[in-house]
C-alpha cells in the first residue's frame, strides 16, 4: 500500500513536471490590440499553447491581470502552463513584436509618442531623425509590427519604405499642372487634415489647387493648427495672426513643407483633383462642406450653415 502511494505520488510529480516544465513545440501567437482575458485564451487555446481556456481566465481573474496583456506577436510553446503564459503575455521582454497604428493626418510629434508609448523607440530621438531629414509627409501612415527597442533610424526606414511602396507610383504618373512631388504633399497633408468624408477630398483638393495657381492666399485651418504646434479645434482671430512660414493666413503661397503624413487617398486626391471651379468651401456641420467659387456665395452659404445651427439650438 505504501508503494503503491509512493508510486502514484511520484507519477504526479512527473506530469506536472512535464505541463510545466517540458519544452514543447515553438508557436508564434499574436495577441491583438485590445483582447481580454477571453479573446486572449481563445487565441492561446487555439494555437495548442495552454490546454484549459477557462483556468486562464480564472488566473487572470485571480491575479487582477486583465489590463496588462499586451497585445503583440508572442514566441511561446505547446503545452504551456496558464501561469507562464500569462506571466509571458503581461511582461514586454517576451513580445517579439507590437501591433502599432500610425492613422493618416498624424503629425510627426504624434508618431513619435506613439511609438514610445508601445515601447518601440524613444519619442525624442525619433524626432532628432525625422526632424534632420525633413520628413514629415513621408512617414506614411499605416499598420505596422515592429520589434521594441528598435533604432530610431531603423523605425524611420520602415516608415519611409512603406512610402516608397505605397506612394511612389502614383507619383509615376506624373502631376498636376504647375505641382511637383513636395508641392502635392503639402496639399495632401492639408486635404488630409481638412476632409471628413471621402468623397470631398478630389473637390477640397481642388479649391486649394485652383487658390495656390491664382496666387491667392490658402488661408487653410490646418496649417495655422501646425504653426502653434498642435491641433487646436477652436481657432481665434489672434491664432489667425500668427507669425509662421507655415501659417497661411499671414504669408502667401504654400507652407514651407507637409503639415502632416497624409494617406494614400489625399495623395491620390490631389494627384487627380475634381474638375471643379470653386475657391471657398465651409463646412454644413453634418460631416460635409459647401464649395461656391464667388466669395459672394460663399458667405451666403456660411449664414445659412450659422441660422440652421442656431435654429436646432432653439
Amino acid at each position: 500500500m505504501k508503494l503503491l502511494k509512493i508510486t502514484a505520488a511520484a507519477s504526479l510529480v512527473a506530469l506536472l513536471s512535464l505541463y510545466y516544465f517540458w519544452p514543447g513545440r515553438p508557436v508564434k501567437v499574436t495577441i491583438p490590440e485590445g483582447a481580454g482575458a477571453g479573446q486572449a485564451a481563445a487565441v492561446l487555446k487555439r494555437s495548442g499553447v495552454i490546454v484549459s481556456s477557462n483556468w486562464f481566465r480564472l488566473l487572470v481573474k485571480l491575479t487582477g491581470t486583465g489590463r496588462r496583456i499586451m497585445p503583440g506577436e508572442y514566441t511561446l510553446r505547446e503545452f504551456m502552463s496558464c501561469e507562464e503564459t500569462l506571466w509571458r503575455l503581461t511582461h514586454s521582454v517576451y513580445i517579439s513584436s507590437v501591433r502599432v497604428v500610425i492613422p493618416e493626418g498624424w503629425r510627426m510629434e504624434q508618431i513619435a509618442d506613439r511609438l514610445e508609448a508601445n515601447g518601440i523607440t524613444p519619442a525624442a530621438q525619433f524626432l532628432r531623425v525625422a526632424r534632420e531629414q525633413k520628413l514629415e509627409g513621408y512617414l506614411f501612415p499605416s499598420t505596422y509590427n515592429l520589434k521594441k527597442n528598435t533604432p530610431p533610424q531603423e523605425v524611420v526606414n520602415l516608415l519611409k519604405l512603406e512610402f516608397d511602396r505605397q506612394i511612389r507610383p502614383l507619383f509615376s504618373k506624373g502631376f498636376p499642372d504647375r505641382l511637383d512631388e513636395q508641392k502635392t504633399l503639402i496639399i495632401a497633408s492639408i486635404v488630409e487634415r481638412e476632409a471628413v468624408d471621402d468623397s470631398e477630398r478630389p473637390l477640397i483638393a481642388a479649391v486649394y489647387i485652383n487658390r495656390y495657381r491664382r496666387g491667392m492666399p490658402l488661408e487653410a485651418d490646418p496649417t495655422t493648427q501646425y504653426a502653434l504646434g498642435y491641433w487646436k479645434r477652436a481657432l481665434t482671430y489672434k491664432d489667425l495672426k500668427f507669425k509662421s512660414p507655415y501659417n497661411t493666413y499671414v504669408v502667401g503661397g504654400l507652407p514651407p513643407g507637409p503639415i502632416c503624413n497624409p494617406g494614400y487617398s489625399s495623395v491620390a486626391a490631389t494627384l487627380a483633383p475634381a474638375n471643379l471651379d470653386a475657391l471657398y468651401f465651409v463646412a454644413d456641420r453634418k460631416g460635409k462642406h459647401i464649395f461656391n467659387a464667388s466669395f459672394k456665395d460663399h458667405l451666403k452659404a456660411k449664414k445659412r450653415v450659422e441660422q440652421a445651427a442656431k435654429a436646432e439650438k432653439q
